[in-house]
């Protein structure tokens, strides 16, 4: 596999010019960088050392003399200051929560999800996010998502965003040239996004979309379908956790000043870091499912898998979605403002993810097109109701996403990852699916009514979607 890369090169502040990465005790992590600018000359490398540069960021322990800290801001996403100072540098509730990026993604592998004690507090946000209490009116509790197969979860997440996209302008075209309005169903493989209509002077009625936000851009990172690119999760997430600020977002482009946070360390980390861990995060392998399992286990999960078509749980979890590309290029080119871009570098990473022996090994379909087991469909759903609230108890919502509305969780690897529930507080897979509402009501239904050796079929089948230890 190859990637355009630039060169490694060392950094620190000008009283730490020693070469402290030929130091075998330091306690540096960020003291190798890649130069971005250098993607320029198109040189192709082994993308190893890419990778192995940002297990280095996700697995290292940040200290002070990294940057670690954040004394005069707040995990808020947009660059924003605290009203008081700090008192503590871990107070577990706005931050810092963490030292390492695996302190929480660790179950049951570096990069995997996490058990109830790394749950996190997070806001609506944006910018409220400075708070000092559990209560549920400032915050809510989350548990940790595993990131495996996240770099095949992004593709498909692009490439239905853009052919949404396509969709929508082809209306727009068609009702401008017919001059009656247009109205237009939105799929893309396989999964429906409502309906739009639109009118002759280019306005679109978007009343009627369902699980994706007005702007057709599929979100498909965090519990609420609300980050579009890993990028984009790494940056938020270095700076609400470990008090790391990547220059591309709290740099003085954006906010003014190199050192935002105050904590004297300037551009804490550079763009071609932030990619490193981008990098190492996207060829993640993909769960799998169990080997050898005994006999009995082998026949109930078989039965269960069956079963879970049958009642319906595969309407929204869907066994697999097709891919047409496996080159995964990073900026991705619908980041948000805030966060690199394709018009900030002059060529992107591409990685081409179809060379790695674990996505060789997916099964393709008719059409030559990767199919990506993922046990979802990257949708926002309402999964609560008056009659089941426990998937719909947070007081807040997230940059507009209803309370009780979430993406639907890929289940590719749910039997390495309990507890379940987006709290974390669900121990068994009986639970997160009795407590299933709204739309998965009629789901949820079926299954109760099942016998009870179909029932434990079902888990038995879902037990055997692992992440590969």
């Amino acid at each position: 596999m190859f990637v355009v890369l630039g060169a490694l090169t060392h950094s620190g502040s000008a009283e730490e010019d020693a070469p402290t990465n030929s130091r075998p005790w330091d306690e540096h992590v960020l003291n190798e960088d890649i130069d971005f600018d250098a993607l320029a000359t198109s040189n192709e490398a082994d993308i190893d050392r890419l990778i192995a540069l940002g297990e280095k960021l996700f697995e290292g322990k940040f200290t002070k003399a990294d940057g670690a800290g954040r004394p005069e801001a707040t995990q808020a996403i947009v660059p924003t200051k605290r009203r008081r100072p700090v008192p503590d540098t871990f107070q577990r509730l706005a931050g810092l929560d963490a030292n390492s990026c695996a302190s929480c993604h660790n179950v049951p592998v570096s990069g995997g999800a996490g058990d109830f004690t790394a749950n996190v507090f997070v806001t609506e946000g944006f910018e409220s996010a400075d708070f000092d209490t559990t209560d549920p009116q400032f915050s809510n509790e989350r548990g940790t998502n595993a990131l495996q197969g996240a770099g095949l979860i992004e593709l498909l997440a692009r490439e239905m965003t853009a052919d949404l996209r396509s969709q929508r302008s082809q209306a727009v075209t068609k009702a401008r040239l017919s001059e009656q309005p247009v109205t237009a169903d939105l799929e893309t493989k396989g999964v429906s996004f409502g309906v739009i209509t639109a009118a002759p002077d280019g306005t679109i009625d978007v009343s009627r979309l369902e699980g994706i936000d007005y702007d057709l851009t599929l979100r498909p990172f965090g519990q609420k379908g609300v980050f579009a690119s890993l990028r984009q999760f790494s940056v938020n997430a270095l700076n609400h956790h470990h008090g790391i600020q990547a220059s591309e977002r709290f740099g003085a482009p954006w906010t003014g000043t190199a050192d935002f946070d105050g904590d004297d360390h300037d551009d804490e980390l550079s763009p071609g870091q932030v990619s490193a861990l981008v990098a190492w995060q996207a060829t993640l392998p993909a769960p799998t499912r169990m080997a050898d399992l005994p006999e009995a286990w082998a026949n109930a999960a078989k039965n269960g898998e069956e079963l879970f078509s049958q009642i319906g749980c595969a309407s929204c979890h869907k066994p697999a979605l097709p891919l047409d590309s496996l080159v995964f290029e990073d900026p991705n080119p619908f980041e948000n403002a805030g966060t690199l871009r394709p018009s900030d570098v002059d060529m992107p990473i591409r990685i081409d993810l179809g060379t790695l022996d674990w996505v060789k090994a997916l099964p393709k379909d008719e059409m030559g097109r990767t199919l990506v087991p993922l046990y979802a469909d990257l949708k926002r759903h309402r999964i609560a109701d008056a009659a089941r609230d426990t998937l719909g108890n947070e007081l807040l919502s997230q940059r507009f996403v209803a309370r009780d509305v979430f993406i639907t969780a890929e289940l590719w690897g749910v039997g390495s990852t309990a507890p379940y529930g987006h709290r974390g507080d669900l121990t068994t897979l009986h639970e997160i699916i009795d407590a299933h509402g709204g739309e998965a009501t009629e789901a949820r239904k079926a299954y109760s009514a099942l016998p009870e050796d179909d029932r434990q079929s079902v888990i038995a089948f879902l037990r055997s979607l692992e992440i590969a230890r």
